[in-house]
Parts: C-alpha cells; sequence; structure tokens
C-alpha cells in the first residue's frame, strides 16, 4: 500500500506553511520526506536522480502551497506532483541520453538481465533488482497501478496514450518479471490485484 495513502496533515499546518512559518514548512518535509523519496526511487531507477526529483518535489510543494485549495487530500496533491516530477524526468531527452553514457549509473542497461537463480538467498529475490531491469515506462506503470492504485485510464493520460497502453505495458512487465523471478520449474500466476480501467 502506498505510504501516501497513510498521511495526511490538517489545513491548520498548511495555513502555517502557506504564510511562511518555517515550524510547518519543516513539519511538511519531515512527514513526507519518506514517502515521496520511496515514490520518486520506485519510479526513477538511478538513485541519485531519485534524489534530485525528490528534492525537486518539495521546492513545487512549498512553492506552490497557495495552489492548494484544501478541497481533497494534501497527501494525495503532494503524490500528484510527485508522479509528474518524475515523468518529467524520464521523459527528458537528457536523461533518457546520459543513460548510455553515465558510468555511475546504478541501472541495468536496456536487455540486460540479472541471474536471479543464483542470487535467491534466505531472504528470498531482490523485487528492486527486478523492477529495475525493466523500461522506464514499464516500471512506472507496475508501480502506479500495482502499488498506487492508479487506473489503467490514469495511467495511460499521464503517458499521453490510452488505457490500452497502460494495459499492455503492465502484461509484458508482468511477464518478463514472471521469467525473472520464478526458478525453473515453478509455477505461479503474476496477476494483478484489479485490471480495471
Amino acid at each position: 500500500m502506498s505510504s501516501f495513502l497513510q498521511t495526511d496533515l490538517a489545513n491548520e499546518v498548511v495555513a502555517l506553511a502557506r504564510d511562511g512559518d518555517r515550524g510547518a514548512c519543516e513539519h511538511i518535509y519531515r512527514t513526507f520526506e519518506r514517502p515521496v523519496r520511496t515514490l520518486a526511487r520506485r519510479l526513477v531507477a538511478r538513485q541519485a536522480a531519485a534524489e534530485d526529483v525528490a528534492h525537486d518535489v518539495f521546492v513545487d510543494v512549498l512553492t506552490r502551497l497557495h495552489q492548494f485549495d484544501g478541497r481533497g487530500s494534501f497527501a494525495g496533491w503532494i503524490r500528484s506532483i510527485t508522479v509528474n516530477r518524475c515523468l518529467m524526468h524520464l521523459r527528458s531527452p537528457w536523461q533518457r541520453g546520459l543513460r548510455w553514457f553515465d558510468p555511475w549509473s546504478d541501472e541495468l542497461p536496456p536487455g540486460q538481465v540479472l541471474d536471479f537463480a543464483s542470487s535467491r538467498g534466505e531472504l528470498g529475490i531482490d523485487i528492486e533488482r527486478a523492477l529495475a531491469t525493466l523500461s522506464d515506462t514499464a516500471r512506472l506503470v507496475v508501480w502506479l497501478h500495482d502499488v498506487e492504485g492508479y487506473t489503467h485510464r490514469q495511467i495511460g493520460d499521464m503517458l499521453g496514450g490510452t488505457a490500452s497502453l497502460s494495459k499492455s505495458q503492465l502484461a509484458r512487465a508482468h511477464a518478463q518479471l514472471r521469467e525473472l523471478l520464478d526458478a525453473p520449474g515453478e509455477s505461479s500466476a503474476c496477476m494483478p490485484i484489479s485490471t480495471s480501467c
């Protein structure tokens, strides 16, 4: 379950932060630091880039507090800013090109597969490593749909496509994850809990 769903603030704290109260601004940062960093890290494979995105999210939040009208969830508002910042990062031609030339990158080049059979330990498979083998779009769709609870229509809209784009990306990603995570001879269903549009 998304950590954003477990966190929200009283409108009084938001109002104080909007008026420039440093303690209220710090409270917002401390409350949402972990959920923002977690979501950014799940959607952006490179840790350093995810940290930059999380920093940008808080700059956006604190400079755009006047745009939050209080009608919805403050946590949901911050989550949408985080997702949008991650999408901006992933769509950036500079970032896509940099992946090929960055010797410090902690993500795998497209097409490279990890040998998970040899990495099985007492703690099981490292899901984060498996997710890192997916393309940026596939990883984004898996996380937003299966963990954050976005519908295929919402994800399709974010990606500038349709619900079927999201569904096809999710199906391919599940097949790739199933191939990586299943030991030879084992069979398991890797189906989402919901395939709602």
